[in-house]
């Protein structure tokens, strides 16, 4: 477990996510969870070392599998947005390993299935503050990666989680993406609002300003090469040929080429199917 401050805190040894732990006044604020249920027990004995009050809360900065799955073992109270809230509305209860090959980490984990969801007891569409200690806490909506991904900002520590919203080294996840405004989102990051604050990415742990520059150079690329498909009317199975192009930009070991392949893949073909070739269901 890594300081980030006297009362925050960021692990990053969970394979898919980074998690955070803010220890206040009132009680512990957890971000994240594992996948697997066996590292989520891991964390929550990590946690009971630090510091603070008696009360627990999970807040999930959007409904990805791979921040989401691990949420029971947890054994608190959870915040999202409401489109977060949304998709758990709209999952089965129980989760059950198909073998999707989005290219999500929890896909390498061996016996992910029959684990029970746990949706979002509270939820918020734009904003939401927690008074836990001297100073607020912040959820903001900062949609993009996807409708539910949300910050969570500490103003006087100078400290912002923004979850998939800048990833470093890896291709983001693009199937419930919107680019445009994944671009309006990134700038804000990169605006004066930002100047000195510590970014913690989703996935990666702190960030630099170069970092965010290069998500926002290489979601411009995939933008612009999806607009060319569109404008000469392709089918979603043509993403395929971006691929390559896209992925030689990140130096991925060896061993991660085939899961950033994948992603690649689905997140490609969907996004182009839902913007520019949507057909029948397609519209959610």
């Amino acid at each position: 477990m890594d300081s980030i401050s006297k009362q925050v805190f960021i692990e990053t040894q969970y394979p898919g996510v980074t998690l955070g732990a803010i220890s206040l006044p009132r009680g512990l604020v957890q971000i994240d969870a594992p996948p697997s249920p066996e590292d989520g027990r891991s964390w929550r004995a990590a946690l009971m070392g630090l510091s603070g009050g008696p009360e627990r809360i999970l807040i999930n900065l959007d409904a990805h599998p791979d921040r989401t799955l691990g949420v029971r073992a947890m054994d608190c109270s959870v915040i999202a947005h409401e489109e977060t809230a949304e998709i758990f509305r709209n999952r089965p209860s129980t989760f059950k390993s198909q073998h999707n090959e989005t290219g999500a980490n929890w896909e390498d984990i061996p016996g992910l299935t029959g684990i029970r969801w746990v949706p979002p007891e509270i939820s918020f569409t734009q904003a939401m503050t927690l008074e836990w200690g001297e100073s607020p806490l912040l959820l903001e909506s900062h949609p993009g990666p996807s409708a539910g991904a949300i910050w969570v900002i500490l103003p006087e520590e100078k400290i912002v989680f923004v979850g998939d919203a800048v990833l470093k080294n890896q291709p983001p996840f693009l199937s419930t993406a919107d680019i445009p405004a994944w671009l309006e989102t990134l700038s804000l990051l990169q605006s004066n609002s930002y100047n000195d604050y510590t970014v913690i990415s989703g996935r990666d742990g702190k960030v630099s300003a170069v970092i965010i520059k290069s998500q926002v150079a290489y979601l411009k690329d995939v933008y612009k090469r999806l607009e060319k498909l569109s404008k000469r009317k392709q089918k979603p199975d043509m993403t395929e040929a971006l691929i390559q192009p896209l992925l030689s930009n990140f130096r991925a070991p060896t061993a991660l080429q085939a899961l950033y392949t994948q992603r690649l893949q689905y997140g490609l073909k969907h996004y182009y199917a839902r913007h520019y070739h949507p057909g029948p269901g397609d519209e959610e």
